[in-house]
């Protein structure tokens, strides 16, 4: 009876921790792939950051001269079309201008000369053929300041799908090529994780400089977004 009692409660326990190591061996066969997909599109929108600095003795008299001239810029892009809403101030800033002083040894002190004061404005274009015209009517206006010019995508909800999708497929792609150089199978996806996606070209920085307008090419972008899926491994035992 006592004998039975013991045989009873080692297969108990066998069944107990047996399940479990099963589960733990079978989750190590698995393989991680990250899928790339890639889409190339010709942009519709351009984002331009310029402004208006402008230098006076007085602090007020070099804010006044600032808001005074973006005024007229804001004006002048009104005037071409610019809605409200694609237009943001971005920053304003008032700063003091130093005299350069003497050495250490002269004992002089450095003094506030005057101040410089500026006004930066954020806009979107969204008719690239104006986009040469546009710059130079904001530089007749009074701008003398650009920060940047990048080309945008304004709807992007078809490009991201259209990436997702490319993504998925070089990842199962990946995934069959290296189980079948490992002489595995390839079994069910066990996860899929959405990475962020990236693509655009970089802010172009530019020296502003009065002319006629400006020939600008907007060319294509490439836009890449990435997943990373996990699939089981199917060994020939599991058949």
């Amino acid at each position: 009876m006592k004998t039975k009692t013991v045989l009873l409660a080692a297969l108990a326990m066998a069944l107990t921790f047996g399940q479990p190591m099963a589960a733990e061996t079978l989750a190590e066969r698995r393989i991680v792939v990250t899928g790339e997909g890639n889409v190339q599109a010709a942009p519709d929108l351009a984002v331009i950051t310029l402004g208006v600095s402008k230098e006076a003795r007085e602090a007020g008299a070099a804010m006044r001269a600032v808001s005074d001239d973006m005024a007229q810029v804001i004006d002048a892009l009104r005037s071409a079309g610019i809605a409200p809403e694609d237009l943001q101030t971005r920053q304003i800033s008032l700063h003091p201008l130093w005299s350069k002083g003497g050495s250490y040894d002269s004992g002089e002190r450095r003094k506030i000369t005057g101040f410089s004061a500026s006004n930066t404005l954020s806009l979107r274009v969204r008719d690239l053929d104006q986009l040469g015209a546009v710059l130079d009517q904001v530089l007749q206006a009074g701008a003398n300041q650009f920060q940047g010019l990048r080309f945008d995508v304004a709807d992007k909800a078809a490009l991201k799908d259209a990436m997702r999708q490319a993504a998925v497929q070089d990842a199962m792609h990946k995934a069959t090529l290296l189980a079948e150089a490992a002489g595995v199978e390839l079994g069910p996806v066990r996860e899929i994780i959405d990475r962020t996606d990236g693509g655009g070209r970089p802010m172009m920085a530019m020296e502003m400089a009065r002319s006629g307008d400006m020939p600008i090419e907007a060319g294509e972008l490439s836009f890449s977004h990435s997943v990373e899926v996990i699939f089981d491994l199917l060994m020939p035992a599991d058949e």
